[in-house]
């Protein structure tokens, strides 16, 4: 169809297949933060409380520059030891642009197709306002602010020849090039945000570049977009070129007004009402959502806890930091098996998981991430049957009589059963679930049929003799 640039014609827009198939997708930050490579660890920070010491002691390595700028920070002490106090975080680009040399956009793709990615979204913009492209419309506030390599065009051209999907993601509203003050309340994340003519038409051109230039399939919007624009124009666009293609949430708009009430509003107030807008179920009942158009929502650092109709992706790190920070330990890591259980208990609730690699400055991808990638790539290579285009069932969750989590997807007349534990006897019983008389049940990776019978209404799963450890077994009833 042909879509308009107006709200009611974009809303037609339905999510294409192949996302709810895909399941998994690798985000990537990467960027002059990752020349310093610091934040303080996610075990010592001080907790978002709605006030200063959170952005002052932030965990988010992409976010060096915004904590340079807060006065006594651990990243300033850190900057100023380091690299003194007349050393410029602009000076990063010259070093960053000598390390890229050395990067391979081919490694990373090869890697990410391995670990059974089906799609890609690179941070072509974060909020310091370096651009990952040679932007025909550059930075009118600094000089040189971009990479010396097409990043962009060069890792969307090996993503595409994997098979993968390439999507890209812009931060629309925050550009600290364009404004010298730093973020110091967490209440105010929103109003920090740029709204001027000039940038309004930059971040304006930087989307249609970025669609025309390396047809993306998916725009990965951050922290809203500056007020005054029709974002119906950009999407109908993006559709019209790419009916494939999808858009996330993140692209509220808060007007002049809203910004002062904002401003005005008492701290208790405002904290209470980031906390009930950070479920994203809430956040999408409260209507928030509603006066934009967006194909899914993105949760970050957490799940949503129920089948949920509205498609969503939950983002996050291998560890506590999507830019890649040098300090962070094998504790700020989570571990493989962690990760495999909770993206099971994604992929049944009718989510995707968006997981975040922070590579050095030279494109290396640290070991402890690939490690992590790897191992949850041998277990997808073994049960992606389970996984990649099915859909959740009539329930997600269940549990067997000794208490071992059970999650559930389905695909065309076959349910997956996927057992979030290592069963102790050579019988499992799951509550409450009741299959037609003649199914056949096949634990995934195994070649025989294993016997089965209904106790009631619970399932009786007969368990092979010997059982390799994986921090989850997917049965195949069909």
């Amino acid at each position: 169809m042909k879509y308009e640039a107006n709200l009611e014609s974009v809303k037609k827009h339905e999510v294409p297949e192949w996302f709810h198939d895909a399941k998994f997708g690798i985000f990537i930050h990467w960027g002059l933060y990752s020349v310093p490579a610091f934040a303080i660890t996610r075990r010592d920070v001080i907790e978002p409380s709605g006030s200063g010491p959170y952005y002052a002691n932030n965990p988010y390595a992409e976010w060096y520059l915004n904590s340079l700028r807060i006065t006594g920070s651990p990243t300033e002490k850190h900057h100023n030891k380091t690299y003194g106090r007349q050393f410029h975080y602009d000076d990063f680009a010259s070093i960053f642009n000598k390390k890229i040399k050395k990067w391979n956009p081919n490694q990373w793709a090869e890697l990410f197709k391995k670990v059974g990615a089906k799609y890609v979204v690179l941070t072509t913009k974060h909020h310091d306002g370096f651009l990952l492209w040679p932007s025909k419309y550059p930075n009118p506030k600094k000089k040189n602010l971009y990479a010396s390599r097409d990043i962009v065009g060069e890792l969307t051209k090996a993503v595409n020849e994997n098979g993968m999907k390439m999507g890209l993601y812009y931060s629309g509203s925050l550009d600290w090039s364009f404004n010298p003050n730093p973020l110091t309340d967490r209440a105010h994340l929103f109003t920090n945000g740029n709204t001027t003519p000039e940038y309004i038409e930059y971040v304006n051109n930087h989307w249609y570049e970025l669609i025309d230039r390396y047809e993306p399939k998916i725009l990965w919007n951050d922290i809203a977009y500056p007020p005054g624009v029709n974002l119906n124009e950009i999407f109908s666009y993006f559709y019209n070129k790419y009916p494939e293609g999808v858009i996330n949430n993140r692209w509220i708009q808060i007007t002049k007004k809203q910004r002062e009430n904002i401003l005005n509003r008492p701290k208790d107030t405002i904290r209470e009402n980031r906390e009930r807008v950070r479920k994203p179920k809430e956040r999408e009942e409260s209507g928030t959502y509603r006066f934009f158009h967006y194909d899914y929502i993105t949760p970050e650092y957490t799940t949503i806890d129920k089948i949920f109709k509205t498609k969503w992706e939950t983002c996050r790190g291998i560890g506590n930091s999507f830019g890649y920070n040098q300090y962070e330990t094998e504790e700020d890591h989570i571990k493989s098996e962690k990760l495999i259980k909770m993206f099971v208990d994604i992929i049944s609730k009718n989510g995707n998981l968006l997981l975040n690699v922070g590579p050095m400055a030279d494109g290396t991808i640290p070991e402890i991430q690939q490690r992590i990638l790897l191992e949850f790539g041998r277990w997808l290579e073994i049960n992606g049957e389970g996984v990649y285009g099915t859909r959740p069932w009539i329930k997600a969750e269940g549990k067997t009589t000794d208490n071992i989590e059970v999650r559930y997807t389905q695909k065309k007349n076959e349910l997956y059963i996927h057992l979030l534990d290592k069963p102790k006897e050579n019988e499992i019983t799951i509550i409450s679930l009741d299959i037609t008389e003649n199914s056949k049940i096949q634990l995934l990776g195994k070649d025989l049929m294993l016997d089965w019978k209904q106790d009631g209404d619970n399932l009786i799963i007969t368990m092979p003799d010997s059982l390799t450890d994986t921090p989850v077994f997917v049965f195949k009833v069909f």
